[in-house]
């Protein structure tokens, strides 16, 4: 598996496998799909944190983005979605993602990454909930599911409401 950032090609594959990995029985396209449509055209969209998994004969496995998001008003960011082809869960990908999506963020310098999801999953990767660093979310309902990875350039005077990229406030 080669963990790269997407190109415009593979915007109809991210697509494609994206509605997969969230399909449900409840709604013919998922919430997910037209989040990516509208971040891609945001100011928020950061090219080099959108990464895919393609898998040795090609095609696109895995997809992860973090977008501009702000803390108080001062840069960080926001992950998601992250995603995985329905036949590859469970063997890696969405966790090789991860570390290179975290790995991308620390080397552009970002302060920390903040995301939405399940804290026995995210924990692994150093995500805690974001009330230990004084962060609020844009939710106050999300509690613990709320969570922050600082990274090397974080300051732990960085303090305040968080707002991910506003096309999450749309979608």
């Amino acid at each position: 598996m080669l963990i790269r950032t997407e190109t415009p090609a593979d915007v109809p594959d991210v697509r494609n496998m994206t509605a997969a990995a969230f399909d449900r029985t409840d709604t013919p396209v998922p919430v997910e799909v037209p989040l990516l449509d509208e971040l891609r055209g945001s100011a928020g969209w950061l090219p080099a944190l959108s990464l895919v998994a393609v898998n040795p004969r090609g095609g696109v496995s895995g997809h992860v983005v973090c977008t501009r998001g702000h803390v108080d008003g001062s840069p960080a960011l926001g992950l998601g979605p992250l995603s995985v082809h329905p036949k590859r869960q469970r063997t890696g990908v969405g966790s090789a993602l991860m570390h290179a999506v975290l790995g991308a963020a620390d080397a552009l310098r970002e302060p920390l990454v903040a995301l939405l999801g399940e804290p026995a999953y995210y924990g692994r990767f150093g995500f805690h909930a974001s009330a230990e660093y004084g962060i609020t979310p844009p939710d106050p309902t999300w509690g613990a599911y709320f969570q922050v990875r600082t990274l090397s350039s974080y300051d732990p005077s960085l303090r305040g409401g968080f707002a991910y990229a506003e096309p999450f406030d749309r979608v």
